[in-house]
């Protein structure tokens, strides 16, 4: 996923999924409202695939997202990272 291009259907598998299984912590858009839990929208593919599939395999470690990634299919890994990517976040100085 990461080296080619993302179709549409892999997208909304991602924003599916995210729905079901992030969004309660991360936000229906990924911007957290809880202090403790990072926002997921913006963040670089590369980087949510990595940090899910290590949460998968148990060399990173949270309570919670331990037992999420535990069951993801690389496939559904890599939607849910297309997702979040995908979502664009603005700043803007006061």
């Amino acid at each position: 996923m990461m080296a080619g291009t993302a179709s549409a259907a892999d997208l909304e598998a991602g924003k599916a999924r995210a729905a079901t299984a992030c969004a309660v912590c991360h936000g229906p858009v990924g911007l957290s409202m809880q202090p403790n839990v990072p926002h997921l929208a913006g963040q670089p593919l590369f980087y949510l695939t990595e940090q899910l599939r290590n949460y998968r395999s148990g060399k990173r470690a949270n309570e919670v997202m331990s037992v999420i990634a535990k069951p993801l299919t690389d496939a559904e890994i890599d939607n849910l990272a297309l997702w979040y990517s995908s979502l664009q976040v603005r700043v803007e100085a006061p």
